[in-house]
């Protein structure tokens, strides 16, 4: 297993598009990461006298109506909406994988019920089901964090549970049922290895809807709260500052864009080095 991985990352580096993607992921995952040592200032921290100055020296990126550095608040915000991505994809790949492992294994009725509890799920838009959950809970990044990861735990469910249905039936599998392996002990070392390719590229691909859902809440009011930064709420707050300080709008809106782009370049190439029908001869 890890040597398909080792060979996979290989024709990764291969890929002109998965590592532009992969650089740009690892530099905000370094920015989040080390967003206390590297902000030139405070997230909240305010200069009066500096209300609204365009990028200059001291403030590379300007600074806003308060007179609060952008880079600064743009680096904390990077871990704030970093954070609920992660923390919201990763809920919602286990609980997701684990239900469409147990569907799929299991099948008959608990197949049917769990599948169709997915459905209803699936069957509403991302983001308004998850305006109407953070509605119901209350504005916040917890909330939020509750609210995408059932918006998206039926796609991991799916994503898990169509690679179990195919490979349950195959040979290796039935010898390890008939020497009389444990359902946990196939699962775990006949089934599983074999669906974690799928995983990983919906991971990837789940991270860049999950920092413009957390984008999208925050920016409604629903999300992140001030004067906590994240990318969303910064953009809200610069509306009003559009003709006035352009640059105010423009950071957070390019953030949100490379952060997704890196998410999604890196998602498809994933997708192409560990798909074996698109590998080249």
């Amino acid at each position: 297993m890890a040597g398909v991985f080792k060979e996979a990352f290989q024709r990764l580096l291969k890929n002109k598009s998965g590592v532009l993607g992969l650089a740009i992921v690892l530099i905000f995952l370094a920015v989040a990461i080390l967003a206390d040592q590297i902000s030139p200032y405070g997230a909240t921290e305010m200069h009066p006298e500096d209300r609204l100055l365009p990028p200059n020296a001291t403030y590379l990126l300007g600074t806003d109506e308060f007179g609060r550095d952008i880079l600064s608040r743009l680096i904390h915000g990077a871990r704030v909406s970093l954070k609920v991505a992660v923390l919201s994809v990763a809920a919602a790949g286990i609980l997701g994988c684990s239900l469409g492992i147990l569907s799929g294994y299991t099948g008959g009725s608990v197949d049917n019920l769990t599948m169709r509890v997915m459905d209803v799920i699936f069957a509403f838009p991302a983001i308004l089901l998850a305006l109407g959950i953070v509605a119901v809970l209350g504005a916040g990044s917890n909330n939020v964090i509750v609210a995408m990861t059932l918006v998206y735990l039926p796609i991991f469910a799916r994503v898990a549970r169509g690679p179990v249905l195919s490979t349950k039936e195959m040979e290796y599998v039935t010898a390890a049922h008939a020497t009389g392996s444990s359902s946990t002990r196939i699962v775990t070392r006949h089934i599983l290895p074999n669906i974690t390719a799928p995983i990983i590229v919906q991971v990837s691909l789940a991270l860049s809807w999950a920092i413009l859902t957390e984008a999208a809440l925050s920016f409604l009011g629903l999300g992140t709260q001030p004067p906590q930064p994240s990318w969303g709420n910064m953009l809200s707050e610069s509306r009003t500052l559009m003709e006035l300080a352009p640059w105010t709008a423009f950071s957070p809106g390019a953030a949100i864009m490379l952060a997704i782009l890196g998410f999604n370049l890196l998602g498809d190439s994933l997708r192409d080095v560990l798909d074996p029908r698109l590998k080249q001869s």
